[in-house]
């Protein structure tokens, strides 16, 4: 409680006082306050939590963030303000390290994804700073969690064609090369319809996080695997890629994961996902010589660290290119 009014006391005099007086006065404060006990009584340390939390989330909706991911951020922060059970002013470092150290021992979460709880912590105290809530988030102190990189499997080019060549229908058919060629998200792939594609320019616009706009290609192959699967169909969806029964409704992020896996299962190839084929893509690209800065654009990246971050550049070039730089 004393940190809360301490804090509340500070962010007033933010506008007045420079960083020297602002030290001078908070050790005051604590002096003061030091043998003095204060309760309070009340709801309104969890109605300060909800708008503190709303406020923002209404920040993040306006940057363009999801609902899956706004979602995400209110269960995250929500649980850790309950766990803590302090107002948000009055939370400090120490307190953010004890719960992830305990959520890790409980969950047994792996060392990234207690990292991306970080991440989450830190914007949103960052953005109480910046608002002036706060005067100094109790993250800033906590650093980045790292992680042993682990080099994440692509598919071969033996393992396209022999997922190519198992597939007993047109569509599915048509669902591996439009992955293969695109390297589209999967939750892009579920939003086209038949009229977004334009086989002339073999070429078609998807909506990516945020709902942002992109240019996504495909190839000869893909362009006629797929015309071939909607001059069969004979139902009136408008969706590009539908159920294989009636009443032929558009496929879901769920369906298509759970088709290649069956696919993966039947076939002996491992860890069948949507998202391989967009990392293998990128493998592929960068591999060829593909600048990083287009494989960004292709993939829909917003910093160029999450492309790096998908390219695995095969040690045989790495040697030739070597050989041609510098030996």
């Amino acid at each position: 409680m004393k940190e809360k009014i301490i804090s509340e006391i500070m962010r007033e005099m933010l506008p007045t006082l420079n960083n020297e007086q602002l030290r001078k006065l908070k050790n005051t404060l604590e002096a003061c306050l030091r043998k003095v006990s204060i309760e309070e009584t009340g709801d309104y340390e969890n109605a300060e939590e909800i708008d503190y939390l709303d406020l923002f989330l209404a920040a993040k909706r306006i940057e363009g963030c999801s609902d899956k991911t706004l979602t995400y951020y209110r269960n995250t922060i929500q649980q850790m303000l309950d766990r803590i059970g302090k107002t948000v002013c009055s939370i400090v470092t120490e307190d953010l390290r004890i719960y992830l150290s305990e959520y890790q021992a409980e969950k047994e979460s792996s060392k990234v994804t207690i990292d991306n709880i970080r991440r989450i912590f830190s914007s949103f105290f960052a953005w109480l700073e910046d608002e002036d809530y706060i005067i100094k988030s109790p993250v800033r102190r906590i650093h980045r969690i790292k992680s042993a990189s682990t080099i994440k499997e692509t598919y071969t080019d033996e393992q396209l064609e022999v997922m190519r060549d198992s597939c007993d229908n047109l569509r599915d058919l048509a669902l591996i090369d439009i992955l293969a060629s695109t390297g589209m998200r999967v939750g892009e792939l579920v939003l086209l319809n038949r009229e977004d594609i334009s086989f002339d320019e073999r070429e078609c616009v998807v909506f990516g996080k945020g709902d942002k706009e992109r240019m996504v290609y495909f190839d000869a192959r893909t362009k006629l695997h797929l015309q071939n699967y909607l001059d069969s169909r004979i139902d009136e969806n408008e969706a590009l890629f539908v159920s294989l029964k009636a009443p032929y409704k558009r496929m879901q992020i769920g369906g298509i994961e759970l088709r290649l896996r069956e696919m993966g299962k039947k076939l002996n190839i491992e860890k069948v996902h949507p998202h391989k084929f967009r990392r293998t893509l990128a493998t592929v690209a960068i591999d060829k010589g593909m600048p990083i800065e287009q494989l960004q654009k292709l993939l829909g990246h917003q910093r160029i660290d999450t492309t790096l971050q998908y390219a695995m550049v095969k040690q045989s070039n790495v040697k030739i290119a070597h050989r041609k730089y510098i030996g």
